[in-house]
């Protein structure tokens, strides 16, 4: 590898966990925005969408520009190729938090606004998740990686609670549906967050090991989950 080629990697990391930490800081404030009903913070969060954009467009064009310059091999390869998949879903849980914010402005201009569900549990464990997956990148920890890949059903079985309980609260307030179905839309994007965590530590397992593990049935993860146990 010559000097040139490694310091344009060492600028495609710097860059990649730029981006990740203004990611992770908006996903953070997002969940205090929604919990303390604050649209002034939220607005903050929907104002930054622009920046988070051209970021990930520049580390895209700076991955091509890598990959037409120096065609890298073997882990180089898989470097470049796992930051062009993790800059895209990092973008892209930018965009679910600005839809979270979008969110917070609705429910903070209600009144007696109430969550129908315990918000801040599923809030605080997606969080977690991307929180893993992105120190997982930084210190290339495959074994955390794999735990964070675990962790996603127990945030999908979260999310259908979620439904059925604003299905019963709608029922029983019908006066309540546009408060409630904001709620919906929370949970639904807090979920999403996870998956986005899950991509990010499956492309670091790919990154580390060299395995795809995306699409793997569930008795896989199962019986991942006991060699852990």
């Amino acid at each position: 590898m010559t000097k040139h080629f490694e310091r344009e990697l060492d600028v495609l990391k710097k860059q990649l966990l730029g981006l990740s930490a203004q990611v992770e800081e908006m996903v953070l404030k997002v969940m205090k925005a929604v919990a303390a009903l604050d649209a002034r913070q939220a607005q903050e969060i929907i104002d930054q969408d622009k920046t988070i954009d051209n970021t990930e467009v520049q580390l895209e064009e700076e991955c091509l520009k890598v990959l037409a310059l120096h065609q890298p091999v073997a882990g180089d390869l898989r470097f470049v190729i796992a930051t062009l998949k993790i800059n895209n879903d990092l973008e892209r849980v930018a965009d679910l938090a600005v839809n979270i914010a979008e969110r917070a402005v609705v429910l903070a201009s209600k009144e007696n606004v109430v969550p129908p569900f315990d918000f801040t549990t599923m809030a605080e464990k997606s969080r977690a998740m991307l929180s893993q997956s992105i120190d997982c990148l930084i210190n290339m920890d495959s074994v955390t990686a794999h735990k964070v890949w675990q962790a996603d059903d127990e945030i999908d079985a979260m999310n259908r609670e979620v439904y059925q309980r604003v299905y019963e609260k709608i029922r029983q307030n019908p006066d309540q549906v546009e408060i409630l179905i904001n709620y919906i839309s929370i949970s639904r994007h807090l979920e999403r967050i996870a998956d986005y965590a899950t991509n990010i530590a499956e492309d670091v397992i790919y990154l580390v090991e060299g395995r795809i593990v995306r699409h793997q049935p569930e008795q896989v993860k199962l019986s991942q989950n006991k060699k852990g146990e």
